[in-house]
């Protein structure tokens, strides 16, 4: 049984009619802040929950070819670890417009509640496709005609300046270690962000950001 906590994700699931077996609100709450209480800290794993706690069935894992021959965009993750990243880039490919995003099986964060709570409810309209090999998966898009774009720091495109052609797929490297070499050879163009000043990258939350809207804008020109 699945453990969602927070206001959001508690809302966007009953939106989206999902069904719950129960939700629990803290004795007292009301108003723009709902207290803490002990129970639900136990009950969430956390005490970050704003006195909302549900239980519900488990978050499913969509199939890609169910996914990729409609969409015009995907997202995927090389390697993403930290469960407020994962979080962060579902609710940001969300609203960039992207048809799924593509996580590894293994050695990368799956669909937690820190995740679903990160996301903000984006994980109730965004499918998630848990891969088994990265690589494979990419050279399956290949065969249903997506572009493969990496975000390297050592690549040579800027990302400001290259064209998208759809179908489009985003690829995005762990913290840390970017992209894996294979991952890296399976990419049709490797694009990079400009920095300035001696942080040689960014968070891949906030890099997946950027280069999403980029995307989007170009997009829709």
């Amino acid at each position: 049984m699945a453990i969602l906590s927070g206001i959001n994700p508690v809302l966007e699931s009953l939106k989206a009619g999902r069904p719950l077996d129960r939700i629990l609100i803290a004795k007292g709450a009301g108003g723009t802040r709902l207290e803490e209480r002990g129970g639900l800290d136990r009950l969430a794993g956390t005490p970050a929950h704003q006195g909302v706690v549900a239980m519900g069935a488990s978050q499913r894992y969509a199939e890609l070819d169910d996914i990729a021959p409609a969409a015009q965009l995907l997202v995927l993750l090389d390697g993403v670890e930290d469960p407020h990243n994962l979080g962060a880039i579902v609710r940001t490919a969300h609203a960039a417009g992207a048809g799924a995003v593509v996580i590894p099986e293994r050695r990368a964060v799956g669909l937690t509640d820190v995740v679903a709570k990160a996301a903000a409810g984006a994980l109730e309209y965004l499918p998630v496709v848990r891969a088994t090999n990265i690589n494979r998966t990419l050279e399956r898009l290949k065969e249903l005609g997506y572009w493969i774009y990496g975000l390297d720091e050592r690549g040579v495109e800027d990302y400001g300046a290259v064209e998208y052609n759809a179908p489009t797929a985003l690829v995005f490297g762990g913290e840390g270690k970017g992209l894996h070499e294979q991952v890296r050879k399976h990419c049709d163009v490797l694009v990079r962000i400009p920095m300035e000043g001696h942080i040689p990258s960014l968070n891949v939350s906030v890099a997946a950001g950027i280069v999403l809207f980029e995307c989007k804008r170009r997009r829709i020109k």
